[in-house]
């Protein structure tokens, strides 16, 4: 599932190509990923792009209308969604039901892009809307956790008297924003902290060092993002991942296995020896939680 940092990858490649360039076209090949009907996505055609910006994991292409008002593209790739940017779009004629492709957007300058997703379980979002906020996915976003603004201070007020797994609650879109499985396991990691530790049971000190866990892996994250293309997006994330995605491997940090705790749709991974004192988290398909 694409995360902050190669979402901010995305909306940095598109930031620095898009502004200035008219929409020529719009086209949805999944009718399911358009979800909304007013305005419709077509009137974003013959506008002209004014910025590119993030909200959590969504993508939002600002439009000037020529009459003093925006619209707005915003898109969300879910669990199975990727952008391919071609600096030509084709010419080639779309055949709904037959193709991943979900949307197609084309620029006065011949290039576009389209939103794909592989997969049976269509997820992905799209949105034509006047004001980002009223997406409703953004409307309920908590604070993004490299704003400025997000300090310990104010992740410490975010988890003081919280009874939820300190996984759960950074995976939480309405807690933290752009945070999801992936980076989750490796801020836990950077943290030595378990997965299964309880949000309103940990120490200033466990604050502080989550804290600073949660800044640098987004930090390194979004620099080894920075200025590649789409295409490159995914390996770039899965090489720099330490423990997630990597059941069966060595720790980096202390060589012991990373292990893996499986759930219906997702899992979660970590190593024993770093973040839980060399105890295997129970599995909750079999049996109750390790704390």
């Amino acid at each position: 599932m694409p995360e902050m940092p190669e979402v901010q990858g995305l909306v940095d490649f598109l930031a620095g190509r898009l502004p200035g360039l008219t929409v020529t076209r719009a086209t949805v090949a999944n009718i399911a990923a358009l979800k909304t009907y007013d305005p419709p996505l077509d009137a974003l055609v013959r506008t002209q792009v004014v910025s590119v910006s993030r909200h959590g994991k969504f993508v939002d292409i600002e439009t000037a209308t020529g009459a003093a008002s925006s619209l707005h593209l915003v898109f969300h790739l879910a669990k199975a969604g990727w952008l391919r940017w071609y600096d030509q779009l084709p010419s080639t004629i779309i055949r709904p039901g037959k193709t991943p492709i979900a949307l197609r957007i084309g620029f006065s300058d011949g290039s576009g892009f389209d939103l794909t997703e592989a997969g049976t379980k269509k997820s992905l979002a799209v949105y034509a809307a006047r004001n980002p906020t009223d997406v409703p996915g953004i409307e309920r976003l908590g604070p993004d956790p490299l704003d400025p603004r997000f300090d310990r201070d104010a992740l410490a007020a975010l988890l003081a008297g919280r009874r939820t797994q300190i996984k759960g609650v950074l995976r939480d879109q309405s807690i933290i924003a752009g945070i999801g499985n992936a980076y989750s396991d490796e801020i836990l990691h950077a943290a030595r902290m378990s997965p299964y530790a309880l949000a309103a049971n940990l120490t200033d000190a466990d604050i502080d060092t989550l804290f600073t866990a949660m800044q640098q892996t987004l930090a390194e994250a979004i620099a080894t993002a920075s200025g590649k293309p789409p295409a490159d997006l995914k390996d770039a994330k899965r090489r720099g991942m330490r423990v997630h995605g990597r059941r069966g491997e060595a720790c980096p940090v202390c060589g012991d296995e990373v292990r893996s705790v499986f759930f219906a749709d997702n899992s979660l991974e970590y190593c024993p020896t770093c973040q839980t004192g060399g105890k295997l988290l129970a599995d909750r398909r079999l049996s109750r939680l390790l704390k």
